[in-house]
């Protein structure tokens, strides 16, 4: 079958034929449709990732068909359309991840390949709405999100919700998911189009980061009882001024690094908590599916291409031109 491996050479991606998974106790083997790109894939690429192996097939999202089940696991499961769930070990505190907690594509082979191999409970029904493109959109981007909302966001009817950087694949699944729930939902993004095209999607407005002063046009709003950020940096300082008391901002990344200072004396008058998250737990896994069933989303999708276009799609995905999730069809 053909893979995507990281490899040792100048272009660490490398197509390779390799055997097909041999199916073991416990486990599936799923004929991937269609698999999606993530920035943790590229960041792998870019070697800027911990804990790299090389010879290991990347990918996280992935959808398809099972097409073999090994010994223990029910033969209903053969020929289900299914989704899977990219947590591997997450552990037996809801809270936290274990740490032996790994995510499927690094250190373990992943979807960018015509077979994935998965334990059956890492399976979940495709949402019958959803194509497979759609599908294969949803799992790592789509979990980080939902736990980001929910969990530690605590997003609900009527509350004020500020998605920062909202290009970004997680906070294109935390803009869904807030609108679907009711909420008024603003954006920020470097890109008006990307604003005027949340704003066709239910955002109730956005601001350009790069305009100066964007902060003091959020005054109207009233302030923010949610905001959900990618980026981290002296931002997050802008972020708590923006708050109404009792606030919470959560971040799922830090690309902008560390705050050269952070506003406690701000933080602890107000009561604003400052959570930091990843990913979620197998229960919030099949919660999300469910809440997306109920809700009718389909996740934003940039561009669909064929498995052979791999390499040039991570390219697209490192330029930050597109928006939505970048995925490849594979059988």
């Amino acid at each position: 079958m053909k893979s995507l491996k990281i490899t040792n050479q100048q272009e660490p991606l490398q197509f390779v034929t390799v055997e097909k998974p041999t199916v073991g106790p416990n486990q599936v083997l799923v004929q991937l449709k269609a698999a999606a790109l993530n920035r943790r894939d590229q960041w792998i690429r870019e070697g800027k990732y911990p804990g790299i192996q090389m010879d290991v097939t990347l990918g996280s999202d992935g959808a398809g068909v099972v097409a073999e089940v090994g010994a223990g696991v029910s033969e209903n499961w053969l020929n289900q359309e299914v989704i899977i769930n990219p947590n591997i070990n997450w552990g037996s505190n809801p809270e936290v991840q274990s740490a032996d907690y790994t995510i499927l594509g690094m250190p373990t082979d992943g979807t960018l390949a015509e077979y994935v191999l998965v334990d059956a409970d890492r399976l979940v029904g495709k949402p019958a709405h959803l194509n497979w493109e759609e599908a294969a959109a949803l799992p790592l981007g789509g979990l980080t999100a939902y736990r980001a909302t929910f969990h530690h966001g605590q997003v609900s009817q009527g509350k004020n919700v500020l998605i920062s950087g909202v290009g970004g694949g997680v906070a294109q699944f935390a803009f869904l998911y807030a609108v679907a729930a009711g909420a008024n939902v603003y954006v920020t993004s470097g890109q008006g189009e990307k604003i005027a095209h949340c704003e066709k999607l239910g955002a109730k407005g956005g601001f350009n980061y790069k305009t100066e002063g964007w902060q003091k046009t959020t005054k109207a709003v009233g302030g923010f009882d949610t905001v959900i950020d990618s980026a981290g940096g002296n931002q997050i300082n802008d972020f708590i001024k923006l708050m109404k008391p009792a606030g919470r901002i959560v971040f799922y990344g830090a690309t902008n690094g560390m705050p050269e200072k952070l506003d406690v004396f701000r933080m602890f008058w107000n009561q604003i908590t400052l959570q930091g998250a990843t990913m979620g737990n197998d229960a919030e896994f099949t919660e999300m599916v469910s809440f997306i069933n109920q809700h009718k989303i389909h996740p934003i999708i940039d561009s669909v291409r064929p498995f052979d276009e791999a390499i040039s799609a991570f390219d697209a995905m490192k330029s930050g031109s597109g928006f939505g999730k970048l995925v490849l069809v594979v059988g």
